[in-house]
């Protein structure tokens, strides 16, 4: 799995014009799922993502957790993240899961997320949303659950 994680002051995604998930001062994850990816993947994942300290304390330092500020998130799919860019201009998406196999495990990964306690929201697996957000910081990192091991 690979998950884009952006440090945001507020974020919302919308399908057909209607806002499906909406957050305020948190994380928006897009979240990109590989045929290969397991529950595993999803799971640690999640305690890296729950536990990286990209907020700011009393002093400014990079020291908290989305957890320790009781902070959002919101989980928008993105299966453009597995693009293999490397022979020709047009990206490949092979290396992406099918729907039967990567919507179970986005579903995994919401719920593994919301057993925080933190609010969270999704976009719609598969549909054509719009994504919105103020980047804080700016602060957004690239997590790869290949490099777990």
């Amino acid at each position: 799995m690979k998950i884009v994680i952006q440090r945001v002051s507020k974020a919302n995604v919308k399908v057909d014009g209607k806002i499906v998930g909406e957050i305020g001062k948190g994380l928006m994850l897009l979240v990109g799922i590989e045929e290969n990816d397991e529950k595993t993947d999803a799971e640690w994942l999640v305690q890296k993502i729950l536990n990286l300290r990209i907020f700011g304390d009393e002093d400014g330092k990079l020291n908290l957790s989305v957890k320790d500020i009781s902070a959002e998130i919101l989980c928008i799919s993105q299966f453009t993240l597995i693009a293999d860019y490397r022979k020709g201009n047009r990206p490949s998406f092979i290396k992406a899961a099918k729907p039967e196999k990567a919507i179970p495990l986005f579903d995994y990964f919401k719920e593994e997320i919301a057993k925080s306690g933190l609010k969270t929201s999704s976009g719609i697996f598969g549909a054509d949303m719009k994504v919105s957000l103020t980047n804080d910081g700016p602060v957004t990192i690239v997590m790869d659950s290949i490099t777990k091991s």
